[in-house]
């Protein structure tokens, strides 16, 4: 709140991606924070009508990351949840998360808020447009 011209990043949507109304109350205190979805669709995806309500209001604020080694899978499933419609899906195929075994559902976001959240968000952050 004193670093106003200073731009953070909440990683793994502020670390409290259960709790969206919390997120979305900092995320209105503090113009200058950002978030990141990394290693947290788990957690989004358990509420997809929640989740797209904030991903639309927030569009903006939102910085795609996935917190793992690269690997196609990966990316496939997270566009999956981005992207689509999908119910139920399995979304850490590998082994078991340490907070639990859930299935998770897609938000399906317009291709104008995937722009912002893959790609145009951290480039505004780092002056590279």
């Amino acid at each position: 709140r004193r670093h106003k011209k200073t731009v953070f990043v909440g990683c793994h949507v502020a670390g409290y991606a259960e709790n969206l109304a919390w997120v979305s109350a900092l995320l209105d205190e503090c113009p200058h924070l950002y978030i990141d979805i990394s290693g947290r669709i788990g957690e989004l995806g358990r509420q997809p009508y929640t989740a797209r309500k904030f991903f639309l209001k927030y569009s903006n604020r939102i910085i795609f990351g996935i917190d793992r080694l690269p690997n196609i899978e990966w990316y496939r499933i997270y566009a999956r949840f981005l992207e689509t419609e999908d119910e139920y899906f399995n979304y850490f195929p590998v082994f078991p998360p340490k907070q639990g075994r859930w299935f998770i559902y897609g938000i399906h976001l317009p291709d104008d808020i995937l722009k912002k959240i893959y790609y145009e968000n951290i480039q505004n952050i780092l002056g590279i447009r």
